[in-house]
């Protein structure tokens, strides 16, 4: 299958990017290089762009199409450490960072990848297949309370406690190795009742908790959006793209600390701590996609960007 992602928000992240011709940007999360590739042509093919991506796939697909660019640079690796990578490959400080927190497209569609719930393969859902354990594996070794806890923090799905059992009942009969494995054990654990009521697929929260564990995706994002900042020239923009509530307000929360960085008592005369914001949160809270957009793609209904800007800070 030839890895075709068709970017949410495309519009509304050209316009907050603010692209300019010779600009420099990176591309946190790459995928087939659909908002990259937008944001080189809208530079007038001048611009600069640092591609990252941990999925080798990715990598090749967004390289074959973008090769043309001669600003575009593809670097793999995770966004987490996309400071190090940025640094490593030579980058100047950037006027824009894009993140798209979603799974692509291309890793939903191929069944072997094992990110979806409606088709029968290999219980993987690693974005970097090179490393790391699969969601069998992680399934499969994990204490029932640990397993309890990624499903009720990561999937906010309130049946995680009965999941958590009822995997450990399975595994102990035989190990997990495929997905609908574990989509019958979500299946016996939610009732049919529940099920019925449910608006989209009972096991989406239990394999977006899944996923999340296995990729590491939350616990090092708060870091990796200050990585970034520090990144960007004054005057600089970082764009990030959600999918659900709990990344949201995870990057929410990161830049209204960025902004708002004094640690003095609320009715101090003046302020001590010595912190100065570091951005300003742009467009007024979250921009959703539009109507257009959701009915002509429905993966985009759930998405949300950000967007806060690097503030000149004197030493």
């Amino acid at each position: 299958m030839e890895f075709i992602h068709e970017p949410v928000l495309l519009n509304e992240v050209l316009e907050w990017m603010n692209v300019k011709e010779q600009g420099v940007y990176a591309d946190g999360t790459l995928g087939g290089g659909g908002h990259s590739g937008a944001i080189l042509r809208a530079s007038g093919g001048t611009a600069s762009l640092y591609g990252i991506d941990r999925d080798m796939t990715a990598i090749n697909a967004a390289s074959e199409r973008l090769g043309g660019f001669e600003g575009f640079h593809a670097l793999h690796g995770n966004f987490h450490d996309g400071k190090q990578l940025l640094e490593a490959a030579g980058a100047p400080l950037l006027d824009g960072v894009l993140l798209d927190l979603g799974v692509s497209s291309p890793q939903l569609d191929r069944g072997e990848r094992g990110f979806s719930y409606h088709e029968d393969a290999p219980l993987d859902m690693r974005m970097d297949t090179s490393r790391g354990v699969t969601a069998a594996e992680l399934i499969n070794t994990l204490p029932e309370k640990e397993i309890c806890r990624i499903i009720r923090d990561y999937g906010e799905e309130k049946w995680a406690a009965r999941i958590a059992s009822i995997i450990c009942e399975h595994r102990a009969k035989k190990p997990f190795e495929t997905t609908f494995d574990l989509v019958h054990a979500v299946d016996a654990a939610i009732p049919k009742a529940v099920r019925r009521k449910d608006d989209g697929h009972p096991a989406r929260r239990t394999f977006q908790a899944i996923r999340i564990a296995v990729n590491d995706e939350l616990d090092p994002l708060d870091k990796a959006l200050c990585d970034f900042v520090d990144c960007l020239k004054p005057g600089g923009r970082i764009l990030v793209i959600t999918f659900h509530s709990l990344e949201d307000r995870l990057v929410k929360r990161c830049f209204q600390r960025l902004q708002n960085p004094c640690t003095c008592p609320p009715k101090a005369p003046i302020c001590t701590c010595g912190r100065k914001p570091l951005v300003k949160v742009l467009a007024r809270g979250a921009v959703p996609p539009s109507d257009e957009e959701v009915a002509r793609n429905l993966r985009a209904r759930s998405a949300k960007l950000r967007v806060a800007q690097r503030l000149e800070v004197d030493d």
